[in-house]
């Protein structure tokens, strides 16, 4: 059935990058509904735990809300958004990235985070070029985003894309599609057992929580997905990128010291640049070492 489309791909390498650039931005412009929507949800669902633990009834029936109801619209207006007015990236332009209502800006995260993805996307396939590697990079790589985008925004890594993941992650580990059955599982349990061990051993020493329960999660399931040994590799990454970032937004006093930075971007980045270039990241720790 896709025979012939991969085929197309194999032979017309440039169409195929630039399919994926398309699709990218489609899926982008998904992403930011998951990284506004989901954490809402998340609030709702907890509400609701809370009323029916205290065996109380919420005062009104909250309005249907998931990532494909209601339809988007406008936060200062109202505005229903139009099919035109939702392609990615281009609307953005077009509009002159404001509302066609209200002339209210919109947000820059928008057309970042379609262009980023489609940017991604495009790595992906020419890193894997048409394979199975390709497809499962690329469902990895944009839920990542997603949950960094989230982690950004409101400091929590869900698990509905954590937990999935890592499971999804000792599947294809069957197949050997990047890594043996084994090597995963021990790499799931080594990513969540090093975090977690950080965590008692800070919280030990200076009676406060150094990170959350999310990154745990998050390097277990980077673990499933690549081994238990580039864990060093995104480890060391994700700590060297954080520590410059937050030294760096200090300084210029974007933000101030003792403030929580969200630690899962960082982890996130680490593990798919491992992915992609794990083995020339590990020769490049190695070397400096010496």
């Amino acid at each position: 059935m896709f025979d012939p489309f991969i085929l197309l791909f194999e032979q017309q390498p440039v169409f195929y990058l630039a399919s994926l650039f398309i699709l990218g931005s489609v899926v982008g412009s998904f992403l930011n509904v998951v990284i506004y929507r989901l954490p809402v949800i998340m609030q709702r669902e907890w509400r609701q735990d809370c009323l029916e633990f205290l065996d109380r009834a919420a005062a009104t029936e909250p309005e249907k809300f998931n990532l494909s109801t209601p339809r988007s619209r406008c936060g200062s207006c109202g505005h229903q958004i139009t099919a035109l007015e939702n392609i990615p990236i281009i609307s953005y332009l077009v509009l002159g990235g404001k509302c066609s209502g209200c002339k209210t800006r919109i947000s820059l995260q928008y057309p970042l985070v379609e262009f980023f993805t489609a940017l991604v996307s495009v790595i992906v396939g020419w890193h894997f070029g048409v394979s199975p590697q390709a497809l499962a990079a690329l469902l990895l790589s944009w839920c990542l985003i997603a949950a960094s985008g989230i982690d950004i925004g409101h400091k929590l890594l869900p698990d509905n894309i954590t937990l999935p993941l890592l499971w999804l992650g000792i599947l294809l580990s069957l197949f050997d599609v990047f890594i043996d059955l084994e090597t995963s599982v021990i790499g799931a349990m080594a990513g969540y057992l090093s975090l977690w061990s950080v965590f008692i051993l800070f919280k030990v020493v200076t009676g406060k929580e150094g990170m959350g329960h999310g990154d745990f999660k998050l390097l277990a399931m980077l673990g499933a997905w690549l081994g238990w040994k580039p864990l060093f590799v995104v480890i060391l990454t994700s700590s060297v990128v954080g520590a410059v970032v937050g030294i760096t937004m200090i300084l210029v006093k974007l933000t101030e010291r003792g403030t929580q930075i969200p630690f899962g971007p960082y982890l996130a980045a680490a593990g798919w640049m491992t992915l992609l270039w794990g083995d020339e990241l590990m020769q490049f720790y190695f070397s400096l070492i010496g």
